[in-house]
């Protein structure tokens, strides 16, 4: 053995008991297993026995006793939340990357969830906020709330969670936390729970799933004290890895949900002075029309008394 593979080996990564581990067989199909010395999975190319994948490096490959070959893999994010158990729909991939991003988190942030749900979001913001963060995290329903935290235990990051078995409508027991997002039916009804908990300058966002609660939300946000307001959608297209014939899939994940973002601002300060352009243009054309509307209803007031339809030109 050459000193280069000496230290090849000596840096390789390998599985061990305890470890979340991806098995990707040759027709590309993913099972995320547990180890444990005594396991063994069952699958349609044959079975494939833990303790022969526990030492193992990441990257090389496992013969069922049937001789087909499976690599041995570190499970992506994505690849996690996809083998959660799921009592509700989870969050996509692509929203749940994009929410991160925008909520700006990292090691150490403090992070409100409304919502769990099945916990593939909750396991997502955990995984960004580790080890020193924080995600707390309500759910109202028990069902779910077994769920998601077997979820999160079997994918390692409930020791980074704290789970509420409750409703939001009395408010969160934290403040000052970095970022809150909602995932609940009316999210326009909670803004006041919100400001309890957010801090001054910090980061909020929504998923709903209609243009009605957008509409709802944005009319709340604006009253409630929040800038940098945004709404977005995210739609992900898939390309065939194929280089003399590139092209791509013949589906795609399009519309999955409404994402809206927004700052928090000091009490003191007036919004309004950070509407978009388009908010601004609309709230003009508003109240033309309204000075517009009134004038006319003065003037049909003023014939209904005898007055002149039109009033006298002023001479020059």
């Amino acid at each position: 053995m050459t000193n280069k593979t000496n230290a090849e080996a000596q840096t390789m990564k390998v599985a061990r008991a305890g470890d979340l581990v991806m098995l990707l067989t040759s027709d590309l199909k993913r099972y995320v297993i547990k180890l444990t010395p005594d396991g063994t999975l069952h699958t349609h190319r044959g079975v494939y026995r833990h303790s022969e994948i526990i030492g193992a490096p990441f990257g090389s490959a496992l013969q069922s006793q049937t001789d087909a070959e499976a690599l041995i893999l570190e499970p992506s994010l994505p690849d996690v939340i996809a083998h959660l158990k799921r009592g509700t729909q989870i969050i996509y991939p692509k929203d749940a990357a994009y929410i991160i991003h925008r909520l700006s988190l990292r090691a150490g942030s403090r992070v409100v969830e409304a919502g769990t749900g099945s916990g593939g979001l909750t396991a997502a913001l955990a995984w960004s906020v580790a080890p020193t963060g924080r995600i707390y995290t309500y759910e109202l329903r028990e069902d779910n709330y077994r769920v998601a935290r077997n979820n999160l235990e079997r994918a390692g990051m409930l020791p980074y969670v704290e789970m509420h078995l409750q409703g939001i409508a009395e408010g969160f027991r934290q403040r000052n936390v970095d970022a809150l997002f909602l995932d609940v039916r009316e999210p326009h009804h909670y803004m006041a729970q919100v400001r309890g908990a957010l801090r001054s300058g910090g980061f909020f966002a929504a998923l709903v799933p209609t243009v009605n609660q957008v509409s709802d939300l944005l009319v709340a946000l604006e009253s409630s004290g929040f800038a940098d307001i945004a709404v977005e959608e995210l739609l992900l297209r898939a390309y065939k890895p194929v280089p003399e014939r590139l092209r791509p899939q013949d589906n795609m994940v399009g519309h999955t949900g409404y994402l809206i973002f927004a700052r928090l601002i000091h009490a003191a300060l007036d919004p309004r002075q950070w509407m978009t352009k388009e908010r601004r243009r609309f709230q003009a054309r508003r109240q033309a029309r309204q000075r517009i509307a009134e004038a006319d209803a003065a003037r049909e007031a003023r014939i209904a008394a005898g007055g002149k339809k039109y009033p006298p030109m002023p001479l020059p």
